[in-house]
Parts: structure tokens; C-alpha cells; sequence
């Protein structure tokens, strides 16, 4: 008597809420697939009246800007600083925190902690920029004439220091402070996930607490480090209100951090110029979103890609 082995066993029906339920996640993939495709057809469309535009056309549209590629690389260029700002800022200090949280706090102050960090992310984009407008800046005055008495040798902070602290400076720090909880909240999850064996068997052969989270806690949450990173980049990118309240911009290439003259990002400057625009300027910005949304979605696809081939390298 023969045995019927459990590859050739039928497969057993599926049950109608698992049918359902698969096809709801279908569905709401070929959604968000359909959307983006739907929104870069949009883009590419509108776009294509200022990529033909003539010479004078231009001119009349962004005064002071002779061709369209000239004025989106100085706004490709002030927001890639406005984001590597915030994430020179946030990304330590993500770090540090969900590392209190997740090894070093006590039970009772970890959770309300972990709980107000995930706060910081329901508070409106608005809000952050009059706090950075109204407190943040000119509290910030003293300390960028200190740096250009101090370190004005460097381009970094060369001056004349703004009088009012609406620099790109303060504006990274604003988007820092954004993009803290998103950060610190994926960092803190993918911290909590080490496994505890591991830790444990790093504590009996002689680490000490810090040699653990360097040698078995930080290797194993490389790729989701990774991935906060990325996903802060995308807010960063992508912040519109708070830095076009904070940035006192003229729309220059400049890496002077603490004067009064900024580069400008491109979702600022869409929403400071999209109400007075009209005609083939209603185009041109929207052709500068187009790249805006080129660069979040190659930023995305490459974060995706490395943590894959991490996650792949990990599995073998």
C-alpha cells in the first residue's frame, strides 16, 4: 500500500476570505502602481509646453534665468542641501534615541517616550515653520555671528551672517526636527527585532553593553538604518510649507549656510510662484516638480535596492 506524498496531495480549496483578501491586496497594488504611472504622465505632459518653450518665452516666464535647465539645477541644488542637512542632523540624533529606547531606558520612560517621538510626526508642516520663523531663528542669530567670527575661513560659514536667521541652515534644522520621528521610529522597530539570543550570548562571553549594540545590534539593523535614512530623504525632498516659510531665498548656488541670500527647493519655490503664475511659468514649475519626483522616486529605488542586496547577503 502506497503512500500519497504531500507534493502530490491536491491542494486544498481556498476559502472565500482568503480569495477576497488576496484580491484586495491585488487591487490595491495595481492601484498605487496605476497612480504613480498616472502621475508621471501628468507631470511629463504639462511639462513638455516649457521643455519647447522659446528663448523668450522663457525669459518672460523666470526672468533672469536664460534656459530651463540652468534654473531647475539651482533648485535641484538648494534642495539636495536643505535634505543632507536635515539628515546630517536627524539621522544621528534618530539614532541615538531609539537606541535609548529600545536599551537603555527604563520600561516606564521608554513607552511614553517612544509615544511623544510618534507625536512629533502628527504635528502639521505649517506649525514647524512659524515655530521656525518665530523662535527658531532668532535664537539662532547670535550663534551664526559666533560662527562667522569664529570659523568664516571655512565657505561654509564665510557671512555677512544673517541678521534674522532665515537661512538654509535653519531650515535644515527645521526639517530635521520633521524628520526625527519618522526615523526614529522605524530605527527603534528594526532595533527591537535583534535577536535576544544574540545579544545574550554577546553579554555571557564578555561584552559590555555598548560592544553588544556595536557588534550584534547595529550589524543586524543595518538595512532598516538604511531604510529610515531613505525615508527621511523623501520627507526632506518632498517639505514644502516649512521651508518656504523658514528660507529667506534668492535662488542662487551657494554653500554659505548663515546668509541672508539661500538656494531655493523646488517644492518651496512651486508654492511661493504656482498662485502668480500663469501661462508657460505654470509650466515650467511643474516641470521642475517632474524632476523633483524623477529624483525621490531613483532615491527610493536605490534604497530599495541596497536593502535588498543586503537582506540577500544576510539570508546566505
Amino acid at each position: 500500500m502506497t503512500t500519497q506524498t504531500q507534493a502530490d496531495a491536491p491542494h486544498a480549496p481556498r476559502r472565500a476570505g482568503d480569495r477576497l483578501f488576496k484580491g484586495l491586496t491585488t487591487a490595491a497594488g495595481i492601484v498605487i502602481l496605476v497612480t504613480l504611472a498616472g502621475v508621471g504622465v501628468f507631470l511629463t505632459v504639462e511639462a513638455i509646453p516649457a521643455l519647447t518653450a522659446s528663448h523668450d518665452d522663457l525669459l518672460e516666464a523666470i526672468p533672469g534665468s536664460a534656459t530651463l535647465a540652468g534654473y531647475t539645477a539651482r533648485l535641484v541644488f538648494g534642495t539636495a542641501l536643505a535634505a543632507a542637512l536635515a539628515l546630517l542632523i536627524a539621522m544621528p540624533l534618530s539614532i541615538g534615541v531609539a537606541l535609548f529606547i529600545s536599551h537603555y531606558a527604563p520600561r516606564r520612560l521608554a513607552w511614553p517616550l517612544g509615544y511623544l517621538i510618534d507625536l512629533l510626526a502628527a504635528i502639521p508642516s505649517v506649525v514647524y515653520g512659524l515655530w521656525g520663523i518665530f523662535f527658531l531663528a532668532p535664537r539662532m542669530t547670535p550663534i551664526y555671528a559666533w560662527l562667522e567670527d569664529h570659523l568664516g575661513f571655512l565657505p561654509f560659514f564665510k557671512g555677512p551672517a544673517s541678521v534674522t536667521g532665515r537661512t538654509i541652515l535653519t531650515a535644515g534644522i527645521v526639517l530635521a526636527i520633521m524628520v526625527l520621528p519618522i526615523a526614529t521610529s522605524l530605527c527603534r522597530e528594526v532595533f527591537l527585532q535583534t535577536p535576544r539570543l544574540n545579544e545574550e550570548a554577546a553579554l555571557a562571553l564578555g561584552a559590555t553593553r555598548w560592544e553588544t549594540v556595536r557588534l550584534v545590534v547595529f550589524p543586524y539593523a543595518r538595512s532598516g538604518i538604511v531604510s529610515a535614512g531613505m525615508l527621511g530623504l523623501g520627507r526632506a525632498l518632498g517639505e514644502t510649507m516649512a521651508v518656504a516659510l523658514v528660507l529667506s531665498v534668492s535662488n542662487v548656488v551657494s554653500f554659505n549656510l548663515i546668509s541672508s541670500v539661500n538656494p531655493n527647493t523646488i517644492a518651496a519655490n512651486i508654492a511661493l510662484k504656482f498662485p502668480e503664475s500663469s501661462g508657460v511659468a505654470v509650466n515650467v514649475l511643474i516641470a521642475t516638480g517632474l524632476v523633483l519626483f524623477v529624483i525621490t522616486f531613483l532615491i527610493n529605488f536605490a534604497a530599495r535596492a541596497i536593502v535588498g542586496r543586503r537582506d540577500v547577503a544576510e539570508a546566505r
